[in-house]
């Protein structure tokens, strides 16, 4: 009701061009149609394929056929006297590079107060030429509310049990509210889909259910390559060590899931490579039952003018759309850089994420990652942008023994059978990512001689490998001396 009232109060104010950007065509249509019956006015429909019609009859004018043509089209409204309501559906193509197209509209605009026709153009995205700019009014249509959408639910159910001599759909109301937690965002025709996908496989709606309509969700959305989803999340068992960035996540969890006024905004990951950041970032997700979102800066940056703030800016508010969920910034200083060398753009961008992270009231969790922060601007990393910045050190012995009994346990390989303690002391100065790598070093060496693996062949792979904390002591050691007394060790 409240998108009806607020499209009449548009349509009655006598704009002669109407912009509608919506996926949702038929819900834009049927508005539009009561607004013309209450109003008494003529209402048109036009398609590229099928020419001019009545509205919601479906009914051909005549000469329909010739009308087909834009230009015919627009030739034909500007000589009919109104008033009359026109809806041009996917009218976007005829508006790029198409100066007579143009003048047809803003003649027909200029005329309205003898004519009375009004246009509105509907598509799922539409730029308006500066032309037509200031006859034209842009209306955008309301997402569902959670009372909405709780509806829509309740009527997909209703479907499947008639479908299904009465049975009832089975679910709990956690999982409701979750599954209609990760349905805000998108239209009314999409949450549908959703909600469809989620009842009819089985006839109920259960956890296992919400990764899969987050994943479809995102697959809506529509990123363009720049915002991925990222299916594989983890959970903190898979994650040894980080007991204070664990404690701290516990804390926060329900302040963040229940949106409350003072919900956490999101973390810095400071560290050596191969260290478990992206684990622990993928983990968050995991402990928290959200989706991830992985922000790639290398497909961010487009040779054009605009065109990489614009993917910014459409990679956050997608981002909002899939709230609540875990925003995953990999190596940040990569895409954020503002040295000597910098360019214009790098500032920019940089400018339009720290207005979004002041801005932003919806609950997306920022996950920053970083190998070497000092190529980062202060003013991101101060308290209010970021709620902390912690410092992910390279493991000590007993954590080195369990990412040891992670891995092989991984690899069905029983923790049992190795001396772990013994491996912790020779990995000394080894990465997780580094002791992964001698595991599986260590398999490929077993599987030559068609035997198991043994803790010689995994000490072996040690031997054979230099750490990072040897290849780039000196960074380590500068990281860790800048590190010090500025980030809390996670």
């Amino acid at each position: 009701m409240a998108d009806t009232k607020d499209l009449s109060l548009i349509l009655d104010a006598k704009i002669p061009i109407v912009v509608v950007e919506s996926h949702d065509e038929r819900r834009v249509l049927a508005m539009l149609l009561r607004f013309a019956m209450k109003r008494q006015l003529a209402f048109y429909e036009w398609r590229v394929t099928r020419g001019l019609e009545l509205g919601g009859f479906g009914a051909g004018v005549e000469n329909s056929e010739a009308l087909k043509e834009p230009e015919a089209l627009l030739s034909h409204i500007a000589g009919s006297q109104g008033p009359a309501l026109y809806v041009l559906c996917d009218f976007h193509p005829y508006l790029a590079g198409e100066p007579a197209v143009i003048r047809h509209l803003k003649d027909i605009a200029l005329d309205h107060d003898r004519l009375g026709n009004t246009i509105v153009l509907l598509s799922h995205e539409l730029t308006v030429p500066q032309e037509l700019g200031r006859l034209t009014a842009k209306f955008d249509l309301r997402l569902p509310s959670d009372e909405e959408l709780m509806a829509l639910v309740r009527a997909q159910a209703k479907d499947w049990a008639e479908q299904n001599q009465g049975a009832k759909v089975r679910t709990d109301n956690d999982t409701l509210k979750r599954l209609i937690a990760n349905l805000r965002g998108v239209s009314h025709s999409d949450a549908q889909v959703l909600i469809r996908h989620a009842i009819f496989g089985d006839g109920a709606i259960t956890e296992s259910d919400i990764p899969e309509v987050n994943r479809l969700k995102f697959e809506l959305l529509d990123s363009e390559g720049v915002l991925r989803f990222e299916y594989d999340t983890e959970n903190f068992g898979a994650v040894a060590g980080l007991e204070n960035l664990k404690s701290w996540l516990e804390l926060r969890r329900n302040a963040f899931l229940n949106a409350t006024k003072d919900q956490p905004k999101g973390v810095m990951l400071l560290g050596v490579q191969g260290g478990g950041k992206s684990l622990a970032a993928k983990a968050v997700a995991g402990y928290w039952g959200i989706p991830l979102l992985r922000l790639d800066f290398g497909t961010l940056y487009n040779k054009f003018f605009g065109e990489t703030e614009r993917n910014l800016r459409n990679s956050l508010k997608q981002a909002e759309l899939m709230a609540p969920c875990v925003l995953w910034m990999d190596e940040i200083e990569k895409g954020l850089a503002t040295g000597q060398s910098d360019n214009a753009t790098s500032k920019r961008v940089l400018s339009t994420l720290l207005t979004w992270m002041a801005e932003n009231d919806a609950p997306v969790f920022i996950v920053a990652t970083s190998n070497d922060i000092s190529e980062l601007p202060p003013e991101l990393v101060r308290k209010g942008r970021l709620d902390e910045v912690f410092f992910v050190d390279l493991p000590d012995t007993a954590i080195r023994a369990e990412i040891f009994r992670i891995h092989l346990e991984k690899r069905d390989m029983p923790a049992a059978d190795f001396d772990l303690t013994a491996l912790a002391e020779a990995s000394d100065g080894f990465t997780g990512a580094e002791i992964e790598e001698a595991i599986v070093s260590a398999r490929y060496l077993a599987s030559s001689r068609g035997e198991p693996v043994q803790q010689d062949d995994v000490v072996a792979a040690l031997n054979r490998t230099y750490p990072m904390s040897i290849m780039r002591a000196e960074s380590i050691s500068s990281l860790r001396t800048w590190a010090e007394g500025r980030t809390v060790r996670a």
